[in-house]
């Protein structure tokens, strides 16, 4: 098994700390996700309680990038396979990502999406995909500027707050 990832050095406040999640991460990180909940990236239902766990049989804490901001998590990003077929495990796939709001603007989603790319190309992956909603526009402007191009869209694939939203599948090389 690979050693867990992590940035060079915890840096100062300004940049932020990515590592791979811990166990001890699955409350910060399950609040996290319910806070940032949006119509603008989830597909599903806004979470109610009892809350499921955040961590479970698909994704353990090592499918998870973490990104801390003085010592404190402000987002993580979801890598994982897409699929359990040997015939694509060269391929890695990114399952979700937030960045709580108070760390918007300050380049935690860029850190994580990058962290994403290196350490699926450290585990031995040759291409990494995404799915992302089509009126997503900040996600898709962030993407494509990380060398993520659109390889497929779904027309209307989802029912979202009273609209009809694509399914935008983009993907590249390692």
């Amino acid at each position: 098994m690979p050693e867990p990832y992590q940035s060079p050095s915890p840096s100062p406040s300004s940049s932020p700390y990515i590592r791979t999640a811990l166990p001890d991460d699955e409350e910060e990180l399950a609040l996290l996700d319910r806070v940032t909940w949006s119509l603008l990236h989830a597909v599903t239902p806004q979470p109610q309680p009892p809350y499921r766990p955040f961590f479970d049989e698909r994704h353990a804490p090592d499918d998870h990038l973490v990104a801390e901001l003085d010592r404190r998590i402000v987002g993580y990003i979801r890598l994982a396979f897409p699929t359990p077929l040997a015939a694509n495990a060269h391929v890695r796939q990114i399952q979700g990502i937030a960045v709580a709001d108070e760390a918007r603007g300050r380049g935690v989603g860029r850190a994580l999406v990058r962290a994403a790319v290196e350490e699926a190309r450290r585990r031995g992956a040759r291409r990494i995909t995404l799915r992302v909603l089509g009126h997503n526009t900040p996600a898709r402007k962030l993407y494509e500027a990380e060398g993520f191009v659109v390889e497929g869209v779904l027309p209307e694939e989802f029912f979202l707050g009273g609209e009809y939203v694509d399914d935008v599948i983009m993907g590249r090389r390692l």
